[in-house]
């Protein structure tokens, strides 16, 4: 399944995007679609099977499935 994480800072998105790498998941930055706004503008979009959740960091602010071509449904949402 295909996931936008959406992060409260850049730094936080970099830091996750090196951490998918170690991991062997496909991982790639992109600016945040317009849907989906984000205060740092960048979110990660990730190929992943399995519970998306257990990726969960401090710094993801929401997690989205990517139900078709710019149409999200949100998962999960840190406070």
């Amino acid at each position: 399944m295909n996931y936008a994480i959406v992060f409260h800072t850049q730094s936080g998105a970099i830091k996750f995007d090196s951490k998918m790498r170690k991991l062997g998941i496909n991982c790639s930055l992109q600016p945040v679609p317009r849907k989906l706004s984000s205060s740092c503008g960048i979110c990660a979009k990730i190929d992943f099977i399995g519970n998306p959740e257990k990726l969960m960091e401090p710094e993801i602010e929401r997690i989205y499935r990517e139900v078709s071509f710019n149409q999200y449904e949100l998962l999960h949402e840190n406070e």
